[in-house]
């Protein structure tokens, strides 16, 4: 029984990370707007031209390591390095493959599917690798901490930390869309739905 509840800890890390990539691909070709967390650092990304974007994005994403580390670092594991070293190469082929699909100038129609299937999708590979409690991403530990530590609960306290990214980064002079509205406004609460009625019952059983 242990054994096969820790295959499908791996197997919940390995599909959430990967899927979750997949939908970032679906939700740039949407081309409504990025995720909070991406206007943030596309914000701090204007401010500070000297530096890339890839180096930026890292050197941010350790900073929040460290400070998660200090914090709680029982959500520091596989699934958190996984996503700092090779989920960009993910988002980059899903990215490439979903514009080869649709081509270069796609009908709001399937613009609309793009982001809502990319939404949906990004809550359900959030919530399995949550719940694989392998490790997260930096940004979603902030949330997961902030719950623990009985602030509030999690889809409120997502809410509130995607709303401050969408601030700091507009006001930094980055881009935003009604993608990262909706994104900002719908990812805690449909994570917590996932978890609840998909990812929870996978590894523990209905029962």
């Amino acid at each position: 029984m242990k054994d096969n509840r820790i295959r499908k800890r791996i197997l919940m890390a390995f599909i959430g990370v990967t899927v979750s990539g997949m939908a970032v691909g679906l939700f740039r070709n949407a081309r409504f707007g990025t995720d909070p967390f991406q206007v943030f650092v596309n914000g701090i990304s204007n401010k500070l031209t000297f530096m890339d974007f890839g180096t930026l994005y890292m050197i941010i994403n350790l900073l929040m390591l460290l400070l998660i580390f200090f914090l709680n670092k029982h959500h520091i594991g596989i699934s958190t390095f996984v996503n700092i070293f090779l989920l960009g190469y993910v988002v980059q082929f899903s990215d490439d493959v979903v514009a080869g699909i649709i081509g270069d100038s796609p009908s709001m129609p399937v613009r609309i599917a793009l982001l809502a299937a990319g939404l949906v999708i990004l809550c359900f590979a959030s919530a399995m690798y949550f719940t694989a409690d392998l490790g997260v991403s930096t940004y979603d530990a902030v949330s997961l901490i902030l719950t623990e530590r009985k602030l509030g609960k999690f889809r409120y306290l997502r809410i509130t930390t995607d709303l401050i990214c969408v601030i700091v980064g507009f006001a930094l002079g980055s881009v935003v869309g009604v993608g990262t509205v909706v994104t900002a406004f719908f990812m805690g609460p449909l994570i917590d739905f996932f978890r609840v009625h998909a990812a929870r019952p996978f590894l523990y059983g209905k029962g």
